[in-house]
């Protein structure tokens, strides 16, 4: 986390968490969802616009993925100085790069570029291929499938079947916490 984060969480300590405004997408891409986006529909699986906006400033999405981490529940956030943002996941917190350089070796990084570690492959019943890394569970990019399936053969990875509606209980996070947010609201 920044210092200029820290610094405003302990001058603002109890600003209002904000949810529905940004979003990560199944290719590691930022959304910022306005009113009218939101209004359109979900984040994943919604009608089109409901996406948002595409975020290309570089300095604001390394800000962004420099203070996105998650909470108890499972929830992914970013840390926007004293107040959460926060993030509708189209798929998993996590979006992987796999590559396999010149000397035959594979290697993973995060949507937000860091080197990770792969810990097992899986493959759900609509053929998407995720991998469980030291930092966490994630989607493997479509565009990195064939150099999975390569990383297969070569027997670096055994994939196991996974079912995608059984994923966020299983790896422990919250797709939407803004529809998590309301059905807390609503209970009794």
């Amino acid at each position: 986390m920044d210092d200029i984060v820290r610094q405003a969480l302990a001058k603002w300590p109890n600003v209002p968490d904000c949810y529905g405004w940004l979003g990560l997408d199944a290719r590691g891409n930022w959304y910022m969802r306005d009113d009218r986006a939101q209004a359109i529909g979900a984040f994943a699986g919604g009608p089109a616009g409901s996406k948002g906006s595409l975020l290309r400033h570089d300095k604001l999405i390394d800000f962004i993925q420099r203070n996105y981490a998650a909470d108890a529940d499972g929830q992914w956030y970013f840390q926007n100085g004293p107040q959460r943002v926060y993030v509708e996941l189209e798929a998993t917190p996590w979006i992987w790069r796999v590559n396999q350089g010149g000397d035959g070796r594979f290697s993973v990084t995060g949507h937000h570029g860091s080197p990770v570690q792969a810990r097992s492959c899986g493959v759900d019943e609509l053929g998407r291929v995720y991998l469980d890394t030291s930092l966490g569970f994630g989607l493997v990019h479509t565009q990195d499938v064939s150099v999975v399936a390569d990383a297969i053969e070569a027997g670096l990875w055994s994939p196991l079947a996974l079912v995608s509606q059984e994923l966020p209980g299983r790896f422990a996070y919250v797709a939407s916490p803004a529809v998590h947010q309301k059905n807390r609201q609503a209970k009794p």
